[in-house]
């Protein structure tokens, strides 16, 4: 019997590693920098704190979780997305006690939709985010959409495209469902099922309907913008204002609504505009959510976050045709001739590594010039070849594989060799 990755699922190779390594460095260091901090959740969390926190009319949460039933009759789910159990871990840790507020954290980790596959898109997919609890200051939904473009940025995307949206309060939310209510019921019927659910329901998400959404009515839908309350107004306003001050460019798209229940204010997606990128140019999504906090079961605390998925993110370097600056190369490689050769090649190892030297030799027995072709493959760029005549001498002649300049050194001076 042959085994395989699950549908949906994929191995991240040796080779393509460094890659994934160098993209989360970049966020790990950016994250240092607008001091959004490390949090890390369980992979699997009480069911219903994503029917409550992700919203019951999503798809997520109809369709999408990976759902299970522990030994002891409890349902649990593999996390869908990391908001709702970042906020758990808010309140639960009663973070919003801490003097210093906003509490900004970042998290990247494996999450779980069973969805249909697409490129870039997996039931299994890494994603990276981060929350700032604990403000409502525009300039803060400012910062956190300029840490998103600041990462596309660093690791060398150029055709991007941020979209934002106000979702307003709730008092706009109400106007705005009962107008959509109003639009959509006549021809209702002409919708997909999970549509005709949503009317009454959840009608915002009628609008980012994967099925219908070249329906004639979606394009003559009634603007949420259009039913924003004078706060709300003033409130977008400002974030597009501290935008500007950024130097942020930026498209306001009045039917852009969140795959989320959650979202109230701010929303956002920055896309790719690349040509070779595919039909679906989402890259990251992430918006306003006051009152999810007080959902989970803490305090009327506001919050804003958003996600990406590092999946697509690769997609967008390889459709820009960006390559990654990694250092994956090795700095020495060691040919052992000989039984008593290959115990000093084993000591020579273990001093480099000590002090940072990346080095490798080979431990299947081949001959010297298979050994050599080796080492030209993994990129070293320096070989030591030890004999029987380098172990009388305590010395070897350590070669340069760019130039093919050799120079002889003592075996108790290749340390300080090799790091200059």
């Amino acid at each position: 019997m042959s085994f395989k990755v699950p549908r949906g699922t994929q191995d991240i190779l040796p080779e393509q590693t460094p890659k994934w390594q160098k993209v989360e460095s970049i966020m790990r260091e950016l994250c240092r920098v607008y001091r959004y901090k490390e949090i890390r959740t369980p992979i699997f969390e009480q069911t219903e704190l994503f029917q409550r926190g992700v919203g019951d009319t999503t798809d997520i949460v109809q369709k999408e979780m990976y759902t299970f039933e522990d030994r002891g009759g409890r349902s649990l789910t593999l996390r869908p997305e990391g908001t709702a159990s970042a906020v758990r871990s808010f309140v639960e840790h009663k973070m919003f006690g801490l003097p210093d507020q906003p509490i900004k954290l970042s998290y990247v980790g494996p999450m779980f939709r069973y969805e249909r596959q697409q490129a870039g898109r997996y039931r299994q997919f890494v994603q990276f985010g981060v929350e700032a609890i604990g403000s409502a200051d525009p300039a803060i939904d400012a910062e956190v959409i300029s840490l998103a473009m600041d990462i596309y940025q660093s690791v060398g995307l150029k055709d991007l495209k941020l979209v934002i949206n106000s979702l307003g309060d709730k008092e706009t939310r109400d106007s705005h469902r009962t107008a959509l209510i109003n639009h959509f019921k006549p021809s209702i019927e002409e919708f997909c099922s999970d549509c005709q659910k949503r009317l009454e329901k959840n009608p915002l998400r009628i609008l980012d309907c994967k099925i219908d959404h070249e329906h004639p009515l979606m394009e003559s839908a009634p603007a949420l913008t259009e039913y924003l309350t004078e706060a709300s107004a003033q409130y977008f306003a400002e974030v597009k204002k501290y935008l500007e001050i950024l130097g942020i460019e930026y498209v306001v798209d009045p039917n852009l609504v969140r795959g989320l229940d959650y979202y109230n204010h701010t929303a956002f997606e920055i896309m790719s505009t690349s040509k070779g990128f595919g039909a679906i140019t989402t890259l990251c999504g992430g918006g306003r959510y006051n009152g999810l906090v007080e959902d989970i079961g803490g305090p009327d605390v506001p919050g804003i976050g958003f996600a990406m998925s590092i999946e697509r993110l690769l997609l967008a370097l390889e459709a820009e045709g960006v390559e990654l600056d990694v250092e994956d190369g090795l700095d020495v490689y060691v040919i052992a001739m000989g039984e008593a050769a290959k115990q000093k090649a084993v000591e020579l190892l273990s001093s480099f590594r000590t002090k940072g030297i990346s080095a490798d030799m080979d431990y299947i027995d081949r001959k010297m010039k298979a050994q050599m072709k080796s080492a030209d493959r993994l990129g070293a760029k320096y070989v030591i070849v030890i004999g029987d005549t380098e172990l009388e001498e305590s010395a070897v002649n350590v070669k340069e594989m760019e130039s093919g300049n050799q120079e002889k050194v003592a075996f108790h001076d290749l340390v300080n060799y090799l790091q200059k």
